[in-house]
């Protein structure tokens, strides 16, 4: 078993390293003090499409694509972009910059697989080309849509349309001004067995129809200019041609959605923890508390030997989980991609919760991004699936594995 990351990975590295020390990192103040001017709400940051564009001509632009996507990628496999991922996830923001940020990867994947000419021409290029943004719509308020088959927006057929009603929330990056193209989820073949019932369907930002009937705080932020908003579809209609992939096949999508996109999420928390250690470890070298230095204190110490050996393993898991999906397909992988979104939020925000801790009444401010990190992954324990979603899932898994062992018993 090798360990490192391959040449490809390695350059790969050392170029968004240089991009994100030059035009990243000097930014990174400026951009947060920018979005919590409440006079800026909903408005990005004045230099993210300047600085786009410099990562665009530098080439490092839609590098979570894999191989297996052809002219779409760049060329790196799942386990080659794992690295990039936990890199750009150091500065939340800076995804964006290289167009792999969420939810339009994911968006991008599924219309890159499973969207017909006309639908990538319209929507795939322009999203891959970063002029426009995109949501995925799904979660809903009356039920509970962490089992996807509860959901009860209709995608009903009347003639050459498909008529759309029901409310949604919790809808990520709809508030963004580039938001263009809402991929919705819900209910068509009202009969069908559960698995078979829901369809996606692509629906223009601008709809008749379509209201955000309020915007939702995230742990009290407002998490501009992507934002969280509760969504009305009130007879929304829209052709048929803009249903994905067939009536009865939404469950068959989000699947073939979710699995790259968990890697991109567990990675970029992972860099957010390793960089919360190395902020800790600065911070305890230059306070004294009690007569000795804070890195002198035993308790210190074990603070961050448990914070390395957690980032170590739950990036090793993680690379593991990526490799699975470039050899047997996400549902070849599905155990290891189910044990890395247990894994690494909660890791993640472990080691915040200690970097914090160190640097006192400091760590709760903005001066550091500890506390962002902090917040950011006990959102994701909610958001990309709920913790007990996915203990439930890989422990079925597993039991039905182990419970019939065969000759080796």
């Amino acid at each position: 078993m090798d360990f490192e990351h391959s040449a490809n990975a390695k350059q790969w590295i050392d170029r968004l390293e240089r991009f994100m020390a030059e035009h990243i990192y000097p930014h990174e103040k400026a951009y947060h003090a920018w979005s919590d001017d409440p006079a800026n709400l909903w408005k990005p940051f004045p230099l993210i499409e300047s600085l786009k564009a410099k990562a665009k001509a530098e080439g490092l632009w839609n590098l979570f694509l894999p191989r297996d996507y052809g002219d779409f990628s760049p060329g790196l496999t799942n386990l080659e972009y794992a690295p990039l991922a936990e890199r750009m996830g150091r500065v939340p923001w800076s995804s964006e910059v290289f167009n792999c940020g969420a939810p339009d990867t994911g968006n991008i994947e599924l219309l890159a697989k499973y969207g017909t000419p006309d639908q990538q021409a319209e929507w795939l290029r322009p999203l891959m080309d970063g002029t426009i943004r995109s949501s995925y719509v799904m979660t809903e308020p009356g039920v509970a849509s962490s089992d996807a088959t509860n959901l009860e927006t209709t995608i009903l057929p009347d003639g050459d349309e498909y008529v759309i009603s029901g409310r949604k929330w919790w809808i990520s990056g709809v508030k963004h001004p580039n938001c263009k193209l809402l991929l919705v989820m819900g209910k068509t073949r009202l009969d069908a067995p559960r698995h078979a019932q829901h369809s996606v369907i692509i629906v223009p930002r601008d709809t008749p129809g379509v209201t955000v009937v309020r915007t939702i705080s995230v742990l009290g932020s407002r998490n501009t200019p992507w934002g969280e908003a509760e969504l009305l579809f009130e007879n929304v209609r829209v052709p048929k041609a803009n249903l994905i992939l067939g009536e009865g096949r939404g469950f068959e999508i989000a699947q073939g959605r979710l699995g790259p996109g968990r890697i991109h999420h567990c990675m970029r928390s992972i860099g957010q923890a390793q960089r919360s250690l190395e902020i800790m470890a600065r911070r305890v070298t230059q306070r004294t508390a009690f007569g000795r230095k804070l890195s002198d204190h035993g308790s210190i110490r074990q603070d961050v030997a448990r914070s390395y050996c957690e980032i170590e393993q739950a990036r090793l898991l993680t690379l593991k989980a990526a490799d699975a999906i470039d050899r047997h397909g996400s549902k070849g992988a599905r155990d290891l991609i189910g044990a890395i979104k247990i894994v690494a939020p909660i890791m993640a925000q472990h080691v915040a919760d200690r970097a914090i801790q160190a640097h006192g009444a400091m760590g709760l401010s903005e001066d550091t991004p500890i506390a962002d990190f902090f917040l950011r992954n006990r959102y994701v324990r909610i958001t990309d699936g709920p913790d007990e979603v996915h203990l439930s899932q890989l422990g079925k898994l597993k039991i039905a594995e182990y419970a019939d062992p065969g000759e080796h018993a």
